[in-house]
């Protein structure tokens, strides 16, 4: 399955930090746990990535949706 595929899976996903000073992303889902531990500053790239998707589909979504111009 590729980044751009469609899936029918579900999972929960929690975000927190640990007692350790780390950063947790944690996905549960049909019989799956994955607990992934981040230093902070990894935490922050990952963050700064996700702000840059979420750009980036907004943008390709409001392409989409525009209304066209009016003619005159």
């Amino acid at each position: 399955m590729g980044i751009d595929k469609q899936s029918d899976f579900a999972a929960n996903l929690q975000i927190g930090p640990t007692s350790l000073g780390m950063v947790r992303i944690y996905v549960e889902g049909e019989g799956l746990e994955i607990p992934m531990d981040f230093d902070p500053e990894e935490a922050e790239e990952i963050a700064d990535e996700l702000r840059a998707a979420a750009a980036q589909a907004r943008a390709m979504t409001e392409k989409k949706v525009k209304p066209p111009k009016p003619k005159g």
